[in-house]
């Protein structure tokens, strides 16, 4: 079946504007960089009602969840956004209680903002708030939107340990199940910034099926069914391994280096989409396909 929700999955940003500072009013265009004009831009535009949209900013995944949640909400407000608000699930007590499963219930966005994606499944996992968001996904106009660790929990199978440096050695990504939302991809973030590439080589040559997303900051995906479009300021990196021909991974040791023949590695920049029935991407912007120029009669 499919879903009749949307995924909008971001890499993280190392400058996300500084809501928490006392001058943001007066200096809002210096403030306010990429990440929030374009991709909660895009959030809001997407969402079923618009600026009148309840949005529900989940800060479980962060240490500093006081900090976290008020910028996203300031963010959001100021790109007019009227229903924003912060629901900060610190345990599965909550994450089951009937006062947050009807504000899931009730929420056409909900954004789930970075920090350690392990804490994401391990409180939020299989409790009555993820069914509600996981149904609603399924089978309304919802955005799920995360960010960092909150794109890394969306799949259904994630990263969530690994050294980057050591990415190719056997045994050295860890990997368990995800919140769910879509099936056979991994997704890996802040992953330009920090060469993360080799981890979703790893996640890859392990079940090929699955398809590795690398999102660099400042950068996501919107996901509509079968078709991602990549959105934001930098890189998407699709790590693609079914035309894998051979490899060594099982007759190696742990912790000794992985061979892998025939990886497909495409990269995305913005309004590029790659379909992921047919396993396609489509340069918007190509050298060889140049949108047709209308020349006037004479």
């Amino acid at each position: 079946m499919k879903s009749k929700g949307k995924l909008v999955i971001i890499g993280g940003a190392v400058n996300k504007g500084s809501f928490t500072e006392t001058d943001f009013d007066q200096n809002v265009e210096k403030n306010l960089n990429f990440f929030e004009r374009g991709i909660l831009r895009k959030i809001i535009d997407e969402s079923k009602s618009k600026e009148q949209s309840v949005i529900e900013v989940i800060t479980t995944a962060s240490q500093i969840p006081d900090i976290v949640g008020p910028e996203y909400k300031k963010a959001f407000e100021y790109l007019g956004a009227k229903n924003c608000n912060i629901m900060d699930i610190q345990n599965r007590e909550q994450a089951n209680s009937d006062a947050i499963v009807a504000r899931a219930n009730a929420a056409d966005v909900v954004m789930f903002t970075g920090g350690d994606q392990l804490r994401l499944t391990s409180i939020l996992g299989g409790t009555r708030f993820h069914d509600a968001i996981l149904t609603k996904y399924q089978t309304e106009d919802f955005i799920y939107a995360g960010t960092s660790a909150g794109a890394a929990a969306a799949s259904e199978n994630m990263i969530y340990q690994g050294s980057s440096s050591e990415a190719l050695l056997k045994g050295e990504i860890k990997t368990t199940q995800g919140l769910g939302f879509i099936e056979n991809v991994i997704i890996d973030t802040h992953f330009v910034q920090r060469g993360r590439i080799g981890r979703l080589f790893q996640a890859v040559v392990n079940n090929p099926r699955t398809l590795g997303i690398g999102l660099g900051e400042d950068t996501g995906l919107f996901i509509v069914e079968d078709t991602m479009t990549a959105i934001g300021s930098g890189l998407v990196i699709l790590v693609d391994g079914l035309q894998i021909k051979d490899t060594n991974l099982t007759n190696i040791e742990l912790g000794q280096p992985i061979s892998i023949q025939n990886l497909i590695v495409d990269v995305l920049s913005m309004n590029d989409t790659f379909d992921l029935k047919s396993r396609e991407m489509t340069i918007v912007n190509s050298q060889y396909n140049p949108i047709p120029q209308v020349i006037p009669n004479s």
